[in-house]
């Protein structure tokens, strides 16, 4: 055999090289692939968490849009001499009262029979000249007025007869006004300022949003304080042994565990600390805080852990206290993460249902409340029981109520950027 020639080992080893740089380029080739693969996998999911969330708020808004209107019958209602009444009893607490004894309803009724025809008092919704005491006692100028344009709401079956979906033999009567434009769909500002009625025409969101609020204020007032001084303890004082460790997956269990479980809690622990206070804000506020502050203790034991070492370090050899190396450089560092673990927690318990029905607050309430002891309702169980009515238009007002849940989420989510944004630190 003839031994291979420098040509020959110079070609074998090109040979070699082409093969090693043919398969680094094939798996360089699949690495670029993968990665562009994985950039068009992650802009799909955006893409399409994006179309869904879309979708919901168009849905939403385009379904409350009719929630927000009310059927509404127009006419000119004489007052000039018509009541005989003291103006200055218009400025007294119950103006409403002076104004039912000096006759307004039979007023509203007959200018009803004389604007829309014969049956007109009918169709008006009950109550309906309450709305006509409001403005006057508003505006006791209008007395003295020959006539005003007022529009008050119309009854339930007229208003269903509008829709399509009320008595035959309303339609007709519904149909007639509407081409005359005497019956209309306005926007009723009124829903956002009423509380709960019996009538879909009358109901309001504001007692339920009220409602909402105080509980969510009681729920921030208990849970925030005691959650970061729990995480601030169990991260930065609490000793390494086996009774730390028990709290700890106690916590994270709790975290964990059904929100009606917490109801429970609340039911039979809170009302019968203080059986007078069903339904109230402030044994709602009490139940959410305890379902609440598990979440804020882990996610603020994790914002303090993730401040460097290097910073209490150096706080410690400027001489500072363990107190002050805690509240002056490491709670402000961990603070926008508090804060956002805080309004997770805050936002899963204004979405909550299920442990409010468990104290009462289930209620039928029809004025808002007055301070955090009076009974009371909030946005979701008000959404949970008017979806269950009958009346179609319950069902509008309820995509109505949905869409100003959402809005007052955005809000709490919004103030929640701000916040963190606004305290913080880069290092």
């Amino acid at each position: 055999m003839s031994e291979p020639t420098m040509d020959t080992l110079t070609s074998s080893s090109d040979t070699l090289a082409a093969q090693r740089r043919a398969r680094m380029a094939a798996r360089l080739g699949k690495r670029h692939a993968g990665d562009r693969l994985f950039k068009l996998a992650g802009l799909a999911a955006v893409a399409f968490s994006a179309l869904v969330l879309a979708f919901l708020l168009v849905s939403m808004a385009s379904s409350g849009l009719a929630g927000f209107q009310r059927s509404e019958l127009r006419f000119d209602l004489p007052l000039r001499g018509q009541l005989s009444i003291d103006r200055d009893r218009l400025a007294q607490p119950d103006p409403a009262s002076a104004l039912e004894l000096a006759g307004l309803p039979a007023l509203v009724d007959a200018a009803a029979e004389k604007g829309l025809g014969q049956g007109g008092a009918a169709l008006l919704s009950d109550g309906a000249w309450r709305e006509v005491a409001t403005r006057l006692a508003a505006k006791p100028a209008l007395l003295d007025e020959a006539s005003i344009a007022v529009s008050l709401p119309a009854s339930d079956g007229l208003a269903s007869a509008q829709r399509g979906d009320g008595q035959e033999s309303l339609r007709p009567v519904a149909q007639h006004l509407v081409d005359q434009g005497k019956l209309v769909r306005a926007f009723d500002w009124g829903f956002l300022a009423r509380s709960d009625a019996t009538s879909p025409q009358a109901v309001g969101i504001w007692g339920a949003l009220k409602g909402s609020i105080m509980t969510m204020l009681v729920t921030l007032v208990l849970a925030f304080p005691v959650g970061v001084l729990a995480a601030l303890y169990l991260e930065e004082y609490a000793a390494r042994n086996r009774w730390t460790e028990l709290i700890e997956i106690s916590i994270n269990n709790l975290a964990a565990v059904p929100s009606i479980i917490f109801g429970l809690l609340g039911l039979a622990v809170f009302l019968a600390l203080f059986p007078h206070y069903r339904s109230a804000p402030l044994i709602g506020g009490m139940t959410l805080a305890l379902m609440t502050m598990p979440v804020i203790v882990i996610s603020g034991r994790n914002a303090i852990k993730a401040v460097p070492p290097s910073i209490r370090d150096a706080a410690l050899a400027m001489g500072a206290s363990p107190v002050q190396v805690v509240f002056h450089h490491v709670l402000p560092l961990a603070l926008p993460g508090i804060l956002t673990g805080t309004i997770i927690g805050m936002a899963r318990a204004l979405g909550e249902t299920a442990p409010l029905l468990m104290i009462g607050m289930r209620a039928f309430v029809a004025s808002p409340p007055g301070d955090l002891t009076s009974p009371s309702t909030v946005l979701p169980v008000q959404i949970f029981l008017w979806s269950d009515e009958i009346d179609r238009g319950f069902i509008q007002r309820t995509s109505a109520a949905i869409v100003v849940l959402l809005i007052f989420l955005l809000l709490m989510n919004g103030l929640a950027i701000y916040l963190r944004n606004r305290f913080e630190k880069r290092w």
